[in-house]
């Protein structure tokens, strides 16, 4: 049996139709098992952006285990948190210019350290490279008052100009404090 020139091409068509659906369908990040979430606040001048995939714990153990001891973490899942300033700051005293960051941390069951990184679009830590590390801060973990299932973020202004930002997961919370460099 032979095709005519115009159904092939009308078969091709159709072909190619269908399977880019199936590519934006796939690209739909909030079907993922942590989708993706963000926190912004403007305080002042200062706007605060981060973007984030986030995990739920699901019943798992989540620091030692989701969160590995010893080792670099994008603080969250999929492509590395990122975290964006319009404005040069201060992270809990140290100073970081204004720009997009990508978000790490390490820690070993006590203080933790929050790593900024200039390369902001990456794929978890798996290329993660430490010369390329801006700013590294210590922030002292504490309980927070109720399970959190789902690791957030919250950007919460305390001054004009400065804001908490704070990771809970858990029972875990992390804060940092960002101020505006002056």
């Amino acid at each position: 049996m032979k095709l005519s020139p115009l159904f092939s091409l009308l078969s091709l068509a159709f072909l190619v139709l269908g399977s880019s659906s199936d590519l934006q369908a796939q690209e739909d990040k909030s079907q993922r098992p942590s989708p993706p979430a963000t926190a912004t606040a403007t305080t002042g001048d200062l706007t605060i952006t981060i973007d984030y995939s986030s995990p739920g714990v699901k019943g798992r153990k989540v620091l030692g285990k989701l969160i590995p001891d010893g080792k670099i973490w994008r603080l969250g899942a999929n492509e590395a948190t990122t975290f964006e300033i319009n404005n040069d700051v201060k992270v809990n005293g140290e100073k970081l210019a204004a720009g997009k960051y990508a978000m790490f941390s390490t820690q070993d069951g006590g203080d933790w350290t929050i790593i900024f990184n200039s390369v902001a679009e990456q794929w978890g830590a798996y290329k993660y490279d430490k010369s390329k590390d801006v700013l590294r801060v210590d922030a002292t973990p504490s309980k927070s008052d109720e399970m959190v299932e789902r690791m957030a973020f919250a950007v919460n202004e305390t001054n004009e100009g400065s804001a908490d930002v704070v990771f809970n997961w858990e029972n875990i919370e992390v804060k940092l404090e960002v101020a505006t460099d002056k």
